[in-house]
C-alpha cells in the first residue's frame, strides 16, 4: 500500500527530523512512511536489531516481524531500509538487497505481493561527515525484480507534524476478550492447541457478517454534535462474496452510512501549526466492537448447542485479553475501509502478539497483558509496547522488554521513557478512569519552591532539585500524623518525586503502607503497622529499595554544627543526582530541596521544605509562613537551625540508570 511516484512528485519527502545510524550500531535501520500521504515520505525510523549470523548486514526478517508486528500504527508501514555501504559492492546492488529485504518484511507483516509498490533502499555513506547528505536515495522499480533508480530530489519538511495532522487522524480500537480453553487433564499440551484455535476463532468473528462495529467521534468539543455510526460485518465486503447475478437491497440509511468517510466526525474548523501534535492536537475517532448479533437472521434459525465429549477429565482455562490499538488514517478515507482495512488488521496483529508472549508459559503463569501508547521525543506517531504486568515494572524480563525497545526505537539507556508512567492516554473514557494500571494526576501542590527569593548567599552558587515534586505535610489526606510523621511524610515527597519523573507507576505508599514494607522485609515486628513510632533515613532507604528498587547514600554529621561541613558534597549530589534529600535529627526530619554554597567563604544556605506544616494546601501561606525557603545555618537574630547537641542524618536517594 505504498505510495506511488510520479510526474513532480518523483521524489522522497523527509518527515522526520534526523535520519541517523550510529557506528556502534547493527548499520541497519528501517524506514516508516504513510500510503495515505502524498508521494514517497518517511515519517520515523527504527533500528534492526535481528541480522542474519552469517552477515551483519542482512536482517532476520523472521525475528525483526515477530518485534515490529503490532509496534508501529497501522496507517504507517515499513517502505524502506537504510544499509551502511558495502566496500565489496556497487552502491546499487547494497541498495537493490535493501530493497528486497523490505519486500520479505511486508510480505510477512502485511501479506501480498509488494512488486507493484515503490519502496526506498538507501545506503549509507561512512567516507564523510556524519550527515543527511551522505545518505544515498533509491527506489524499486515496479516488479519484483532489485532494480532500483537513485533519487536526486529529496525534501526535509520544515511542519512535519502540520503535514500528517492536517490531512489524518488518529483512531484507537479497544476489545476485551475472554477465552475459555478445555484441555485433557493427561495431556496438557493440548492447551496451546485450544489457545491456538480461539485466536482463530476471534479472527473469523472480527470479519462475520453480525459483528458490529460503532464508530463516534474521540473530540467531543470539535465534533459538531456528530452522531455515532454503526457499520454491521455485512456492511465491509459483502458485495464480494455474493454471485454474480444476486441483487443487493439496501435501505437508505444503509447506502448512506456506507457513503460516509472519517470527515464526517472530523472537525471543520481546526487550526494546525508547525506545533501540531498528535497527542494534543489531532483529530480522534473510537471504534468499539460488538460480538453479539444485533440483527435478526434473515430465515428463522431454532436455537443450538454444540455438545463435545471428553474423552478423559479436563480442565478450563480461562484468559482474558484487553486489546486497544491505535491506528492512522486519512479523512477522506470511508470508515467501511477504515474498518476493513486498518481495524481488523490492528486487532490481528496485536491479537498474535499477544500469543506469542503467552505461549511459552501458557500453563505455568496466569498472564496479564496490556498494551500502551507512548510518543517518544522526535517520533511523528505513537508506538506501542505490550508489558506483562503480573510481576511488575522491575521485574528482570520486564526491564529487558524496555532495554530492547529503546535500542529498536534509538532512545538512551539511561532514563525511564517507556514506563507505565509514561503512556499516553490519547482518549479518556470512564473506564480509563477506573483502570488503576493508567497514571494518574494529583490535586497536591507541586515544586511549591519555584518562586522562592534567593537565599542572600553573597557569592554563593545554587544547586537545586532537578524536575517535579509534590508537597507532603502532616493532617493530609484527614490522617493526624502530627508529631510523629514527619520522615513519613518526607519519605512521600521524595517518592513523588521518582513518580513525577516516570521512574515508577506505583501509587504514594500511605503510612500503614510504608509500615508493611518494613514489616515485610524483617526491618520491624508485625505490631508496628498501625503504631506511631519514628522513623529515619535507614528506614527511608529500605522502603526506597523494596518498592522503587532505588539505592541511596547516607550521610552522617555528629553535630548540626557540622552540616555546612557537607555543602560541597551536597551541591554535587543536586547537580548530578538531583534528587530530594532527606535531612533526621532528633526527632525531626526536613526535605532538603537545595544548597547554596560559596566555596570560598563557606557561606551556605539550605532550601528546606517543612512537613510539619498543618495548614491547607495554599502555596502563599506556605511560602510566606516559611514553611518552604532558604535557611541559614544561623539565622540574623543568632537562632541556629540545626541543633548542635544532636546528630544528624542525610538520605541522598541516587537516580537510577536505567530504562
Amino acid at each position: 500500500m505504498a505510495a506511488q511516484i510520479t510526474g513532480d512528485d518523483a521524489g522522497i519527502r523527509i518527515l522526520c527530523r534526523k535520519l541517523v545510524i550510529l557506528k556502534t550500531e547493527s548499520g541497519l535501520q528501517w524506514l516508516i512512511g504513510s500510503p495515505f500521504l502524498p508521494s514517497v515520505n518517511v515519517a520515523s525510523t527504527i533500528r534492526c536489531i535481528h541480522t542474519l549470523p552469517s552477515d551483519s548486514l542482512s536482517p532476520d526478517v523472521a525475528k525483526e516481524s515477530d518485534d515490529i508486528r503490532g509496534l508501529i500504527p497501522r496507517g504507517f508501514e515499513i517502505i524502506g531500509l537504510i544499509v551502511q555501504e558495502k566496500k565489496d559492492k556497487k552502491v546499487e546492488k547494497v541498495a537493490g538487497d535493501a530493497v528486497s529485504a523490505v519486500r520479505n518484511l511486508r510480505k510477512t507483516l502485511y501479506g501480498g505481493d509488494s512488486g507493484e509498490q515503490v519502496l526506498i533502499g538507501a545506503v549509507l555513506d561512512w567516507n564523510h561527515e556524519n550527515s543527511e547528505r551522505d545518505i544515498q536515495f533509491f527506489i524499486s522499480k515496479k516488479g519484483n525484480s532489485k532494480r532500483v533508480e537513485q533519487v536526486s530530489h529529496v525534501v526535509y519538511e520544515d511542519q512535519p507534524e502540520k503535514y500528517i495532522w492536517e490531512r489524518g487522524c488518529i483512531v484507537r480500537c479497544e476489545l476485551s476478550l475472554k477465552l475459555p480453553l478445555y484441555f485433557s487433564v493427561s495431556n496438557p499440551k493440548d492447551v496451546e492447541s485450544a489457545y491456538a484455535r480461539a485466536i482463530e476463532d476471534v479472527e473469523c468473528k472480527l470479519r462475520d457478517p453480525q459483528v458490529t462495529y460503532i464508530i463516534e467521534a474521540g473530540n467531543k468539543t470539535s465534533s459538531g454534535g456528530s452522531e455515532p455510526i454503526v457499520l454491521h460485518g455485512s456492511d465491509l465486503d459483502l458485495p464480494l462474496e455474493l454471485p454474480r447475478n444476486a441483487f443487493v437491497i439496501e435501505s437508505a440509511e444503509e447506502s448512506y452510512t456506507k457513503s460516509l468517510s472519517c470527515k464526517y466526525f472530523l472537525s471543520e474548523t481546526k487550526n494546525f501549526t508547525s506545533s501540531s501534535s498528535v497527542e494534543k492536537d489531532a483529530d480522534k475517532i473510537l471504534v468499539s466492537v460488538m460480538f453479539n448479533r444485533s440483527r435478526s437472521s434473515q430465515k428463522p434459525v431454532a436455537p443450538t448447542a454444540e455438545y463435545y465429549p471428553a474423552a478423559g477429565n479436563a480442565k478450563l482455562l480461562l484468559i482474558n485479553h484487553k486489546l486497544e490499538v491505535l491506528f492512522y488514517v486519512p479523512k477522506d478515507l470511508p470508515l467501511a475501509d477504515m474498518v476493513l482495512k486498518l481495524t481488523i488488521p490492528g486487532l490481528v496483529d496485536q491479537l498474535h502478539s499477544f500469543k506469542n508472549k503467552i505461549l511459552p508459559d501458557l500453563l505455568i503463569q496466569q498472564s496479564l497483558l496490556r498494551p500502551y501508547h507512548f510518543l517518544p521525543s522526535g517520533f511523528l506517531h505513537p508506538v506501542t509496547a505490550i508489558y506483562e504486568l503480573s510481576y511488575g515494572e522491575m521485574e528482570l524480563k520486564q526491564v529487558e522488554v524496555r532495554r530492547s525497545l529503546h535500542q529498536r526505537l534509538g532512545l538512551p539507556f539511561d532514563r525511564p521513557l517507556l514506563r507505565i508512567a509514561n503512556a499516553i492516554n490519547f482518549f479518556s473514557t470512564k473506564d480509563d478512569m477506573k483502570d488503576k494500571s493508567y497514571p494518574k494526576g494529583s490535586s497536591l501542590l507541586k515544586n511549591v519552591h519555584r518562586d522562592i527569593p534567593s537565599s542572600g548567599v553573597s557569592g554563593g552558587i545554587a544547586s537545586l532539585i532537578q524536575g517535579s515534586y509534590e508537597y507532603y505535610h502532616y493532617l493530609q489526606d484527614g490522617f493526624d500524623d502530627s508529631g510523629w510523621g514527619c520522615a513519613y511524610r518526607s519519605l512521600q515527597t521524595i517518592i513523588s518525586w521518582f513518580r513525577q519523573q516516570h521512574y515508577t507507576s506505583i501509587d504514594v505508599p500511605s503510612h500503614r503502607q510504608i509500615q508493611q514494607s518494613l514489616v515485610e522485609i524483617g526491618d520491624k515486628d508485625p505490631s508496628f503497622i498501625g503504631s506511631q513510632e519514628w522513623i529515619g533515613a535507614i528506614e527511608l532507604s529500605f522502603v526506597l529499595d523494596k518498592l522503587l528498587g532505588v539505592s541511596c547514600k547516607v550521610i552522617n554529621v555528629r553535630s548540626g554544627a557540622e552540616l555546612p561541613e557537607k555543602c560541597r558534597e551536597l551541591a554535587l549530589h543536586f547537580e548530578t543526582q538531583g534528587t530530594p534529600i532527606m535531612i533526621g535529627g532528633g526527632v525531626l526530619a526536613y526535605t532538603l530541596l537545595g544548597v547554596d554554597y560559596d566555596d570560598v567563604s563557606g557561606d551556605c544556605a539550605f532550601l528546606i521544605l517543612d512537613p510539619h506544616y498543618t495548614g491547607n494546601d495554599e502555596l502563599k501561606k506556605i511560602v510566606n509562613g516559611g514553611w518552604c525557603g532558604w535557611k541559614r545555618v544561623v539565622d540574623g537574630k543568632g537562632k541556629h537551625f540545626f541543633l548542635h547537641d544532636k546528630f544528624y542524618n542525610l538520605l541522598l536517594p541516587l537516580r537510577p540508570n536505567m530504562v
